[in-house]
């Protein structure tokens, strides 16, 4: 299908047919300038790069002003007086943060915090959870050969960290064949069922699963607490859930999902600088676990491991209260800001995908924050570096920052070839800084590249 035309009761837009196309190097895309449920986002947000549509909360996340202030504290208190920073500041700060935390992930019981780490970002957590597994097989709980099953939309630096750790001490590894775009969960249940039933096959033993709560590139919501529990049912050793996209994404119960491990950023959508994340680990596993960087606290539980490994700059995680803090200014907290972020981003990609005549790659109830829309077939997407220049030209010429993902496992149905095909698709996220003219503007710079003819293998020779 082609993009549609913009309609003339429609929000001001580049139309297809060619009338009316404003400036979309022009005016600058607004902040929300009026105060929400006591938060001005317009301030607290003013370090954000002046008139780009910021579609990609996803990545790297987001941190308020007075979030950044409070960080600011806990940096000049170490430059003033490290040693006393040292031995009377940073622990019980630390300690601070976890309590903090443990609401919102599901935990109730006091000393819960011993089962708690804050680390510097999910794939630390991922490190140190796949550094464990990989002596389990060195040391020979685990026979050469056993299996760890991972799904195939893993994050690549994890996918990459399974090999380096667990494959390379002799794990074989399986990767879950997902299908993209997907119409239920049961997509997902019935191809992990399939490649667990392989796993354990053949005389050997799955070991450990490592499964995404919410997957990167394509972006989906996963039914984690059905393959946990798929897994418990077939005699799965351990399972580690990385959830780098969960906290303030979606609700978090540890508890309730019942993995041995899991993870999740608190940079990315729960509003703390960069980088933090924690790692909880199940009652009964949180002693076999070590940071793979080594230091003075070797031994004395993960998260005093993790609370020092060497002199650096501790303050991102030492503001997870003040985090909390500006959370609770929104109505319902975070729960509230969840809910309408999901429904406004749902709401801007059903928006886009009419525009460009195309669908979201997942249903809602498989969509978070962020959502996949398709993108017009005649882009020619043809590759991850046709997807990423393109992403590039959209930042450079257009001012959108939006991930690009090209659909390498596309099925192409009959009579579904050619331009009309769809193999790329836009992630957008939605956060509270966010406003309508931005989508509008990602809405309006594809149409005008469709109706320049543009296609991504013109970029070849020119793109950086």
């Amino acid at each position: 299908m082609e993009p549609k035309t913009s309609s003339a009761d429609e929000e001001p837009s580049s139309s297809a047919n060619g009338h009316s196309k404003p400036d979309l190097n022009g005016p600058l895309l607004p902040l929300a300038k009026r105060p929400r449920h006591g938060v001005c986002v317009a301030s607290e947000f003013a370090h954000h790069e002046t008139g780009m549509a910021r579609l990609n909360n996803g990545s790297f996340g987001s941190c308020p002003a007075s979030v950044l202030q409070a960080q600011a504290v806990y940096q000049r208190l170490f430059l003033a007086q490290p040693d006393k920073f040292y031995f009377d500041t940073l622990q019980p700060a630390l300690e601070r943060s976890r309590r903090a935390l443990m609401p919102f992930i599901g935990l109730k019981d006091a000393e819960s915090t011993e089962e708690v780490a804050l680390v510097d970002n999910a794939t630390t957590a991922a490190a140190i959870v796949l550094q464990h597994m990989a002596w389990q097989f060195t040391e020979g709980s685990f026979q050469k050969g056993d299996v760890v099953l991972m799904l195939h939309y893993a994050y690549g630096a994890v996918t990459k960290s399974i090999h380096a750790y667990v494959a390379r001490a002799g794990a074989q590894v399986i990767e879950v064949p997902l299908p993209f775009p997907l119409s239920s969960p049961n997509d997902i249940i019935r191809e992990f069922r399939n490649s667990l039933r392989l796993g354990n096959s053949n005389g050997r033993r799955v070991r450990l699963a490592v499964i995404d709560h919410i997957t990167s590139m394509p972006c989906v919501v996963v039914p984690v607490r059905e393959l946990v529990q798929i897994c418990r049912e077939e005699g799965v050793d351990q399972v580690f859930i990385d959830a780098a996209h969960a906290i303030g994404n979606v609700e978090v119960d540890v508890e309730a999902i019942g993995a041995d491990f899991y993870t999740s950023n608190l940079h990315k959508w729960f509003f703390c600088p960069p980088a933090v994340a924690f790692l909880h680990s199940r009652k009964g596993r949180a002693n076999s676990l070590h940071h793979p960087v080594v230091s003075h606290e070797y031994g004395n539980g993960l998260p005093m491991e993790s609370g020092w490994i060497g002199t650096r700059d501790y303050s991102s995680h030492l503001v997870v209260p003040e985090a909390i803090d500006f959370v609770n200014k929104f109505e319902g907290g975070i729960e509230g800001i969840r809910k309408r972020n999901h429904e406004k981003v749902v709401e801007m990609g059903r928006m886009l995908a009419q525009a460009w005549g195309t669908d979201l790659g997942a249903p809602p109830e498989m969509s978070c924050s962020m959502v996949m829309v398709g993108l017009p077939g005649c882009l020619g997407i043809q590759s991850d570096s046709d997807a990423l220049k393109l992403r590039a030209l959209l930042r450079e010429e257009y001012k959108v920052e939006v991930p690009i993902y090209y659909n390498s496992r596309r099925k192409v149905e009959a009579g579904e070839a050619g331009p009309t095909c769809v193999t790329g698709y836009a992630r957008i996220s939605h956060q509270v800084y966010n406003v309508e003219a931005e989508y509008f503007r990602l809405r309006d710079a594809v149409i005008k590249l469709v109706n320049d003819g543009f296609k991504c293998a013109m970029l070849s020779s020119t793109s950086k």
